[in-house]
């Protein structure tokens, strides 16, 4: 079956710097069935939300708010109510995975979360980026972690999980098929070096040369195939892009709709 098409609109912060509401009319316009945010600029989350049903375009998950720590929760609750959301994203940096003392650390943190939003009735899922993907002794770190934090739900970046590369992209969608509800789309050469890995204010500081979909070397239609059924989207998110970022993002909305792969408006 297949899946909605959204955008991550992290893809077009810089455009949504100047003119938010135009960033999303354009959006709805190239055909998008959803949008995931992450952030809203000069507009309140409410404001956002009335925009969006507005331009006939769905909401399925966000990357604003973002869980950190319990304390935030009742807040975070309070956003996604206005959202229209029962789940919440968390996720972490490379030194939260940087050994084994590092990933249980992290283990129970997300496991005081989910049981905190799950008071709530709010789901947590994670996303990852290519840190998770690394090997301690052999395993993947995201195993052991998953082993700790058995609740967990994830939301599979594909590009980010080949751990620049060195992993199949499909074998590990397929390890984690069961928990996977959202998966994010990129594509570019995958055996890349990330630039200036880390955190910096609090943000990942970190680029990587992408494309559109469907140019790169990612096997999309071969993951699109793997989808768990449960998945509720397909994300596309190019953080950065060799091409002119509206023309990538309207490219992979092309490609992922005139193949077959996904759900567009058009």
């Amino acid at each position: 079956m297949l899946k909605p098409l959204s955008v991550q609109l992290y893809s077009l912060r810089e455009y949504a710097k100047t003119d938010f509401v135009q960033v999303l009319k354009k959006v709805a316009a190239i055909g998008y069935k959803a949008v995931e945010p992450a952030g809203f600029f000069d507009l309140t989350p409410a404001e956002f939300k009335k925009i969006i049903d507005d331009l006939g375009l769905e909401i399925h998950s966000s990357h604003r708010p973002w869980a950190h720590t319990v304390a935030e929760v009742p807040e975070i609750v309070d956003t996604l109510g206005v959202l229209g959301l029962d789940n919440c994203v968390c996720g972490y940096g490379p030194d939260d995975f940087k050994d084994l003392d590092a990933i249980k650390r992290t283990a129970d943190n997300s496991n005081a979360l989910i049981d905190a939003f799950a008071r709530q009735g709010i789901t947590l899922f994670q996303h990852n980026h290519y840190w998770e993907f690394a090997r301690l002794d052999g395993r993947i770190k995201y195993e052991i972690y998953d082993e700790l934090c058995p609740r967990m739900l994830y939301q599979i970046d594909c590009f980010w999980s080949t751990n620049k590369g060195v992993e199949d992209p499909v074998e590990m969608l397929k390890k984690f098929a069961s928990k996977t509800i959202f998966l994010h789309m990129k594509d570019g050469v995958c055996k890349q070096q990330a630039k200036n890995a880390g955190m910096k204010d609090g943000l990942l500081d970190m680029k990587v040369d992408l494309l559109p979909l469907g140019t790169g070397t990612l096997p999309i239609p071969e993951l699109v195939r793997n989808t768990p059924e449960q998945v509720k989207s397909i994300i596309v998110e190019l953080d950065y892009s060799e091409v002119e970022m509206w023309k990538a993002i309207e490219e992979s909305y092309k490609y992922m709709t005139s193949n077959g792969l996904a759900l567009g408006n058009k």
